[in-house]
């Protein structure tokens, strides 16, 4: 999954580089900056720092990681929150897009970032999120990199209060509680009769139902491809998968993916539920009303909301595992 969001010490996560929320003078601090000083070595670090002198607001620099088990770290200076009204959400993008080209420039594959400006510069954390994955999103739809955006607590990822009522709401008027989650079996129509859980009026002909009865579940992933008009880049892209687990899919024919992948690719192909539970099934599994997640994604699903990065932060929220992988 080439974007994911975790609740981890930043400082302990092995990648290629890791971005340190930098001042402008690049002098250790406190908060996350002393935390990565700390752990890589503040002595060795402050001396390369010194040498570079400063970083301007929104620009980005890098140096040795040391003691970390990142080879390098990348010093990001963000703007101190002043109400919004000094161009704070663009210099909070230049730094995740300065600290993204700095990583390719230097042929770093992966990179972990903090919640860059949220802790002592006052910046929203609401706000801070947001900006950070749609700049990392923009980015990954053009390049390759592996990213992880680091937040310490749910707070950073706080859904609007009508998102969080409608999903809420959503769940609660369809979750059941069963002895057993039947996402483990394939959708069948007598698990559809048995426990409630048909889709909505089918979008599909008998004769369309009965054509692709023997596809894998990689053929009719590349059948939809072609039908909705959608290139094999813009498919993994969106469905926040990398390159390489997609070429594994399409290069064979009988490749079973994990449910979360599946339905990721559902997503960025934007099928409908009757779509999904067919693309879900030819891989042997099924949306269950007895499991939150499945619930959640049918709920994006049914609005017609096929951002997977919103589905992924509501999943989030909700403590669910994420779309991708």
């Amino acid at each position: 999954m080439p974007l994911q969001i975790v609740r981890n010490d930043i400082t302990k996560i092995k990648v290629d580089v890791i971005v340190n929320a930098a001042n402008s003078q690049l002098k250790m601090g406190g908060g996350v900056c002393g935390a990565i000083f700390n752990a890589a070595g503040a002595i060795e670090l402050q001396a390369e720092c010194n040498l570079i002198g400063g970083c301007n607001t929104g620009k980005a620099v890098i140096t040795k990681g040391y003691n970390l088990p990142a080879k390098y770290i990348i010093h990001a200076v963000g703007p101190i929150w002043n109400g919004g009204e000094n161009n704070e959400e663009e210099h909070l993008k230049s730094c995740y897009l300065n600290s993204l080209i700095l990583a390719k420039e230097n042929q770093l594959e992966s990179i972990a970032f903090p919640l860059i400006s949220s802790g002592i510069y006052g910046y929203p954390k609401e706000k801070a999120f947001k900006v950070a994955v749609a700049t990392i999103q923009d980015f990954l739809l053009e390049n390759e990199m592996m990213v992880y955006l680091v937040v310490f607590d749910k707070k950073a990822v706080e859904l609007s209060e009508k998102l969080f009522k409608s999903i809420e709401k959503y769940i609660d008027d369809n979750y059941v509680d069963e002895l057993f989650d039947i996402s483990r079996y394939i959708y069948t129509e007598e698990i559809q009769l048995n426990y409630g859980f048909a889709p909505k009026a089918s979008k599909r002909s008998l004769e369309d139902v009965v054509a692709h009865l023997d596809e894998t579940f990689t053929e009719m992933l590349l059948r939809l491809i072609d039908e909705k008009g959608k290139t094999d880049i813009e498919t993994y892209k969106k469905a926040n998968i990398d390159r390489k687990l997609f070429s594994k899919i399409r290069s064979d024919k009988f490749y079973k993916p994990s449910k979360s992948t599946a339905l990721a690719l559902a997503i960025s192909l934007e099928l409908n539920i009757d779509e999904t539970t067919d693309l879900l099934a030819k891989a042997g599994y099924a949306l269950s009303h007895s499991n939150k997640f499945d619930i959640i994604v049918e709920y994006f699903i049914e609005e017609g909301i096929y951002d997977i990065f919103e589905i992924n932060e509501a999943l989030f929220a909700f403590d669910q595992n994420l779309l991708g992988f």
